[in-house]
């Protein structure tokens, strides 16, 4: 029996050194901006360089049992699964949206939308959590929502208009201090940072780059901005080395990706795309794309939904390229994370090991996709 294991929201491997400080982007496809103010970085400065930031040590915890944990484990008799799988409470986060797991210690780092992160551990080996705590206090996040693990252990964490990385997080997590380094100090320009669509995610690929979701602040952009959006990535998906540098978009015409993954059969990149609003209650559909190379244009927004036309850009010719999605998903499901897992294969069919467990997140008041 595999096990689909949740972490349920309320309220809602190791480099030696640190990341070298990336350059300031320049170039086509680049942000170039003003910086943040000098105290606002002076934990990142003390944290870059191995020093305390004076937090205290004393960490927010977060209670495994109660009501609101037996009301979730109610709640999830009422799931219901594809022969084969069975679902699980793991923990109780504030917040969960994303989740990264260490291949190291097993410690299930938790992104939020909001300013917190959460690290769980499951020290006894019992297949459920028995502590959750902050993450990295001494750091002030915004929507640090996508998480990200690379093969070699480090942690990356997309903010709002921030890429964090964290050589160490396994190892550091236990205290407020973590050792960090900026790979980004600006996703967007400032000027188009929003309230609206601003939760990125993020994944290693395959060529050992760093992938970005971007959605942009609108329903539907005006063409005014469509220069702007185009050239820095927003309403896209970009990619950088993973100290920051050489920056690229790779994906374009995606209104609001909150999840993607790479095909590990043949690291092809397929994300969802959550679609316009407004248009009916049944109608655009929601889309789940593949993109096997860069320079695709997935058609937003001159679609709002699969082959759906918007009503700003109805009369607007049409650029040459633009790719369908390889699945059409129900209208407003908002579907969010996505990921493979593999399987054993034979001849005829495809086997998965009894001993198998898939993990997957959920957000106990907003409807989200299992992947």
């Amino acid at each position: 029996m595999r096990a689909i294991t949740l972490i349920a929201a309320f309220a809602v491997a190791v480099s030696g050194s640190v990341l070298a400080q990336p350059a300031a982007p320049t170039g086509p496809g680049q942000i170039a901006g003003p910086q943040a103010a000098p105290g606002a970085n002076d934990n990142l400065r003390r944290l870059g360089a191995m020093q305390s930031t004076g937090t205290s040590l004393e960490l927010e915890t977060v209670p495994q049992t109660g009501r609101r944990a037996d009301r979730i484990r109610e709640n999830l008799k009422a799931i219901h699964l594809a022969p084969g799988f069975e679902i699980e409470l793991y923990a109780v986060v504030p917040d969960a949206r994303h989740m990264a797991v260490g291949a190291n210690a097993g410690v299930v780092f938790v992104g939020t939308r909001k300013t917190r992160m959460w690290a769980v551990t499951d020290r006894t080996r019992a297949r459920v959590a028995d502590e959750v705590k902050v993450f990295a206090p001494s750091i002030q996040f915004r929507q640090p929502n996508g998480v990200c693990l690379s093969r070699d252990g480090i942690l990356y964490v997309a903010e709002h208009n921030r890429v964090l990385a964290f050589p160490a997080a396994e190892f550091f997590y236990e205290g407020p201090d973590v050792a960090v380094d900026v790979v980004s100090d600006q996703l967007v320009p400032k000027e188009e940072e929003s309230f609206n669509h601003g939760a990125r995610t993020c994944r290693i690929g395959p060529d050992n780059k760093l992938y970005v979701t971007l959605g942009q602040p609108f329903n539907v952009p005006p063409a005014s901005k469509m220069e702007l959006y185009s050239r820095v990535g927003l309403a896209g998906i970009i990619r950088m080395d993973r100290d920051g540098k050489n920056r690229e978009v790779f994906a374009r015409g995606v209104r609001n990706s909150v999840g993607m993954d790479f095909n590990p059969r043949n690291n092809e990149l397929w994300f969802t795309d959550n679609q316009v609003d407004g248009m009916g209650d049944d109608t655009p559909p929601g889309e789940l794309n593949r993109a096997p190379r860069p320079g695709m244009n997935f058609g937003f927004p001159y679609y709002g939904g699969g082959t759906v036309r918007t009503a700003e850009y109805k009369d607007s010719p049409l650029p040459d390229g633009l790719t369908p999605p390889e699945a059409e998903m129900a209208a407003h499901a908002a579907d969010l994370g996505m990921t493979f897992y593999l399987v054993a294969c034979s001849p005829s069919s495809i086997v998965a090991p009894s001993s198998a467990r898939s993990t997957a997140l959920g957000t106990a008041p907003s409807r989200s996709a299992l992947g």
